[in-house]
């Protein structure tokens, strides 16, 4: 388990004073307490954005995206600069619910739509060109939300529509829902689609254009929602996103140094959350490139129930990280031997543990429910501590951490 970590006179812990956060939350829209996209610095966030539902982030360079999960969803770019957000541009989510956002290394933003069952593909060359433009037309580029904004056309925007199929959980699986994308070693990109219990691998091209290869076929009820890539392939997700979770890649602190568990000379697995079932799955390509799982996990006792799983990430140790909302927990489970196995849990440190980040010695676990990040230690074995601290964010969803070359 985690040691003792020293505070500040505020009872922050003092290694975390220069902690850079951009925060994705729920705001009333969606049911929340937020207003917008946060900024934390240190122990104190301030809202940078206004807009309804920007529940994922990601960061590329100096770009910040964001989707606003409504219905008619859209995603929405934003130059970050001295601690604020200068709005650019927006465009069509093509689809309902947008969940997430990912750069991709094709030159895409890559965004999916929950509730419709879609995957979106934004050329991020043509959005920019257009958005310079218009820029340079009239020298304003127009807040979140007002009429002058400045809006892609669609011929550098294509989305792709999973197949209608459904699932045994009736309440949850009546449909496709996409809910996650992350790219792979071999240049496509997964689709994980919690209704229909399936990955599906799309190639995607800076045109955009958005293919499909081949679909990916999980048990029935396992619902996966996110994804991430251990050992040989853990690079592969980060897209440009800086090298952090929240863009589909790594988070700061997990890379795929000293996998262990894993040869460095095998092809990559994939690690998967079933948010239905309550398991985590590995799966590894067979020689006709399918995936297949080759070890899971349940990662608490009894019946699943409201168990939810939500974000999975690999740790620097190649250590599976999974956080479960209703029971509250953040999991860990080693992966030696091709296996899964858990090695212990700890209270989340709120209440709906949606998604966290991993950044030097803690994980910072975004506490939906209790409008409050939990600042949880992380010991050697990988398993965190109860949380030494609490940073008020109403309705967090999505954390990523600001590496400091971007907070200039």
């Amino acid at each position: 388990m985690s040691g003792g970590a020293a505070a500040a006179a505020d009872g922050f812990p003092a290694d975390l004073a220069d902690l850079h956060l951009l925060v994705g939350s729920y705001t009333a829209t969606g049911g929340g307490n937020a207003t917008g996209i946060s900024v934390v610095h240190g122990s104190t966030a301030t809202t940078v954005a206004v807009m309804d539902d920007p529940s994922f982030l990601a960061l590329s360079g100096d770009r910040v995206y964001a989707v606003s999960e409504t219905a008619d969803g859209s995603v929405s770019a934003f130059r970050y600069a001295g601690g604020s957000l200068e709005h650019r541009w927006d465009a069509d989510a093509g689809g309902d619910a947008p969940c997430h956002v990912r750069v991709d290394p094709s030159g895409s933003l890559v965004v999916t739509n929950y509730v419709s069952g879609t995957v979106t593909a934004v050329s991020l060359e043509a959005a920019e060109s257009y958005a310079a433009s218009v820029t340079a037309s009239d020298g304003v580029v127009g807040a979140h939300g007002s009429a002058d904004r400045v809006v892609v056309p669609e011929p550098a925007v294509v989305t792709g529509v999973l197949p209608d199929v459904e699932g045994p959980v009736e309440d949850r699986q009546e449909g496709p829902h996409a809910h996650q994308s992350i790219a792979t070693p071999d240049g496509t990109v997964l689709v994980a689609d919690l209704g229909g219990d399936a990955l599906h691998e799309f190639r995607v091209t800076a045109e955009p254009a958005i293919d499909l290869v081949r679909v990916h076929h999980l048990g029935p009820g396992v619902g996966p929602r996110h994804m991430a890539w251990l050992g040989a392939g853990a690079g592969a997700g980060a897209g440009g996103a800086a090298g952090l979770g929240a863009g589909g890649g790594l988070a700061a602190g997990s890379g795929a140094g000293d996998a262990r568990g894993s040869d460095p000379g095998s092809a990559a697995d994939l690690v998967v959350a079933g948010e239905l079932d309550g398991r985590v799955y590995r799966l590894r390509r067979d020689e006709s490139g399918t995936l297949r799982p080759i070890a899971s996990a349940p990662v608490f006792d009894g019946e699943v129930g409201e168990s939810l799983l939500s974000h999975v990430e690999v740790d620097q140790a190649g250590r599976v990280v999974v956080a479960v909302r209703g029971r509250d927990l953040v999991v860990v489970l080693d992966t030696a031997d091709d296996g899964l196995t858990v090695v212990g849990s700890t209270s989340c440190g709120g209440v709906w543990p949606r998604h966290f980040a991993q950044v030097p010695g803690y994980l910072l676990v975004a506490n939906q429910m209790s409008d409050a990040i939990a600042v949880l230690p992380v010991g050697e074995d990988g398993v965190p501590g109860e949380a030494v601290a609490q940073i008020a964010v109403g309705s967090p969803a999505c954390i990523v951490p600001v590496p400091e070359g971007a907070r200039s």
